[in-house]
């Protein structure tokens, strides 16, 4: 299959309606800062037919099946559409090689991809054995396979409850280290049969398969996502042009949880709240375009499950940073 075949775009109608006011201006510059198989940057390109794409992410096949979807709408005679290999935190760098000084619109789809959960030797799928692996770029240095022989007990369990809100992380982490002094885990079916087996019956008949959240835990470890994400965000804002706007939809609560805690601060003006009047220049930088995080309809939730647990944030640049009107 295709690109286009492999992957059904989250919330696709209301990510471009909140970009859309951006976007439509003349000279517009967007950028998806998590590309993967490029649904949204193939809506993005298809509406607005000036606008100029940065579309970036760490797996080079993600790049190469975009770059693919994509390529119908290069502009010979102007480059409309450029790729990177990045990861998301790297913005200032892209942009600065691209000698691009402010953006438009930016869109980050947080998470594991379409095509690195179907892809059954990348080792995401708690359901399918494979290779535990879980790099979202296969040439980086760290494997969760890696994370489950060489990390401590305690190492394990406070990434299992910090990145999983995993409440046995203790139980699953002692189990590990037991086990792995035996046999080394290399795939995806022990580990998950290993969860399972480590949390009381009673806890497994709710909240999904057992080995859901230590699965989370593990990829967010392995490529460090909540780290880039604390990163990229601030960096992502401070390249907003004038009435640029932002969207991030997250999947789970730690990254929704970071999104808006990196608008929040724009949101306020930045002098004391006492003080009667608010000087000129000092107001807040960013409005809010959402009310809360913004959740996917049930028909789209029918259609396409992966988009269950979406949440969508989104703001605007109002003001300029550090500018006195």
């Amino acid at each position: 299959m295709d690109a286009a075949e492999r992957h059904v775009p989250v919330m696709l109608e209301r990510v471009v309606a909140l970009l859309a006011p951006a976007l439509a201006r003349p000279g517009a510059v967007v950028v998806d800062a998590t590309l993967g198989l490029g649904g949204h940057s193939e809506a993005f390109l298809r509406q607005f037919p000036e606008v100029r794409l940065i579309g970036l992410d760490r797996d080079p096949n993600a790049l190469r099946l975009a770059g693919e979807r994509l390529a119908r709408y290069q502009d010979e005679d102007q480059e409309r559409i450029t790729l990177v290999h990045a990861v998301y935190d790297e913005l200032p760098r892209v942009l600065a090689d691209l000698d691009i000084a402010a953006i438009d619109g930016i869109l980050f789809d947080l998470g594991v991809s379409s095509m690195q959960l179907d892809e059954a030797n990348r080792g995401f799928a708690y359901a399918q054995d494979a290779p535990l692996d879980m790099r979202m770029d296969p040439t980086g240095p760290t494997t969760a396979a890696d994370i489950v022989n060489t990390y401590s007990a305690a190492d394990l369990a406070r990434i299992l409850f910090q990145y999983g809100e995993e409440k046995f992380a203790r139980r699953i982490a002692d189990r590990i280290v037991r086990e792995r002094e035996t046999e080394p885990f290399t795939n995806s079916a022990r580990l998950s049969e290993l969860v399972r087996n480590a949390i009381p019956q009673a806890a497994r008949r709710t909240g999904g398969h057992p080995a859901k959240r230590t699965f989370q835990a593990l990829r967010i470890e392995v490529n460090g996502e909540l780290d880039v994400l604390r990163r990229a965000l601030p960096a992502a804002l401070e390249a907003l042009a004038l009435h640029g706007r932002i969207v991030v939809m997250s999947y789970h609560s730690l990254e929704d949880r970071i999104t808006k805690q990196a608008f929040a601060p724009g949101t306020k003006s930045d002098v004391p709240d006492d003080l009667p009047v608010i000087p000129a220049g000092h107001e807040p930088y960013l409005k809010l375009l959402t009310r809360g995080a913004e959740r996917p309809t049930e028909e789209e939730v029918a259609a396409n499950p992966r988009a269950a647990s979406a949440r969508v944030r989104a703001a605007e640049r109002i003001r300029e940073r550090g500018l006195v009107a």
